[in-house]
């Protein structure tokens, strides 16, 4: 049976107590972090070819550009929710903005050890923010966390479609290298304000709380339903950012145009990540809405294998709405499907440990599969595959219950 005992100061209680200027830095805290969330793992995509003309590597290797981060989600994602009881929420995504700008600085030295090396340093860093902030935002604002999640999503894909839209602009100034290393410089800036909340902020109330251990949170089906709808949705939206503008490129796109395609893409994920907290909120059962935000993804599959011209325009706009959509309702899966703070850390270092372990073979194994049938159909269609089983997870996540009711 599942016990957790919530602290007597409430959540709710604390947040009424915090001036309106704490709150407005707390809140800028949440949008810096999660504006480098997604930013440095989007700029890889539309420089893949250049990696491939400068390193050598074959599109396997390349691959691994965005399957690396994806490891380290998968495998630091468990300790996480450890390290915010020992050292605090604050310190910790402190310590990860840090780690993020110097792994994403490391980058800059163009060669191969060290592209790998700063990938990999920078996904352990954007782990910690991953997981933990769903439970930071569950402790200091319960009564807004429906919004705040919509509005940190939003704040992603911003970042996303920033990066995505300037990596070939940068390169042309900067190089391939420098356009990577060039978020080192909001990792940083995030760092600086976080630093505010380390110094400002009491001991966490997470942290008088014990988690939940892993081993009966796997008891509950509803636990795998969350958790293979968040890795489902990544490993699509990961191999997307990855490898659509070579795709679009050999359907006659230029380099530039197949970048700002993919910006577009991202920037199409913006209202359906605040659109979609708002409605979820409202329902106690969410399975309607998941089909409503999964099948355009299927459809932009097909679209994308036996379209060109001016359809390919389309399906980005369908897929970028679902994938937002789909990110947005797999991060409040872990709020609307526990009851207390401790639990909802839990599930989220849970759901995105396992959940980006399955994602991370998305990259690569879209690069062999288009290497090894040297064409975009057969990796196409199995991403339509993937899709629909999506779907099915989504259904079973999406029904009205608490990870606490099917522990009883």
């Amino acid at each position: 049976m599942l016990k957790t005992n919530e602290p007597t100061r409430t959540p709710v209680q604390r947040a009424s107590r915090r001036s309106p200027l704490t709150v407005a830095v707390i809140v800028a805290c949440i949008l810096l972090l999660s504006l480098n969330l997604r930013a440095p793992l989007n700029g890889v995509g539309p420089l893949i070819e250049q990696i491939r003309v400068y390193t050598g590597l074959s599109s396997s290797l390349v691959g691994l550009l965005t399957t690396l981060p994806l490891l380290a989600f998968a495998f630091f994602s468990p300790f996480a929710p450890r390290l915010a009881q020992l050292w605090g929420l604050e310190r910790v995504l402190f310590l990860s903005l840090v780690i993020l700008t110097i792994g994403v600085a490391l980058r800059f030295i163009p060669a191969i050890p060290f592209l790998f090396l700063g990938t990999a340093i920078l996904g352990l860093a954007i782990t910690a923010g991953n997981v933990l902030l769903p439970g930071f935002i569950k402790r200091d604002f319960p009564r807004q966390a429906s919004l705040l999640t919509g509005i940190y999503t939003t704040v992603m894909s911003i970042g996303a479609a920033l990066a995505s839209g300037t990596s070939v602009p940068l390169s042309r100034w900067l190089g391939w290298n420098g356009a990577l290393a060039f978020w080192a410089l909001p990792a940083a800036i995030a760092a600086l304000l976080w630093l505010t909340r380390i110094r400002d902020a009491n001991k966490p109330e997470l942290t008088e709380t014990p988690s939940v251990p892993f081993g009966l949170l796997l008891r509950s089906p509803l636990v795998w339903k969350v958790t293979l709808f968040m890795g489902l949705q990544s490993l699509l939206y990961y191999v997307t950012i990855s490898w659509l503008p070579a795709l679009l490129h050999d359907k006659g796109l230029s380099a530039t145009d197949a970048g700002l395609m993919l910006s577009l893409l991202q920037l199409m994920a913006l209202p359906a990540g605040f659109i979609v907290p708002i409605i979820a909120a409202r329902y106690a059962d969410q399975r309607a809405l998941v089909v409503i935000i999964v099948a355009p993804a299927a459809l932009a599959f097909i679209g994308f294998a036996t379209t060109t011209g001016s359809w390919l325009l389309l399906c980005s706009i369908l897929l970028g709405l679902s994938l937002g959509g789909c990110l947005t309702l797999a991060l409040l899966f872990f709020i609307l499907r526990t009851t207390t703070t401790p639990t909802a850390a839990s599930l989220s270092g849970l759901a995105q440990s396992l959940g980006y372990l399955l994602a991370a073979i998305g990259p690569t194994l879209f690069g062999a599969l288009h290497d090894l049938t040297n064409g975009w159909l057969v990796p196409l269609y199995t991403l339509f595959g993937i899709s629909i089983v999506l779907l099915l997870a989504g259904l079973g996540a999406g029904r009205n219950r608490s990870v606490e009711s099917t522990l009883q």
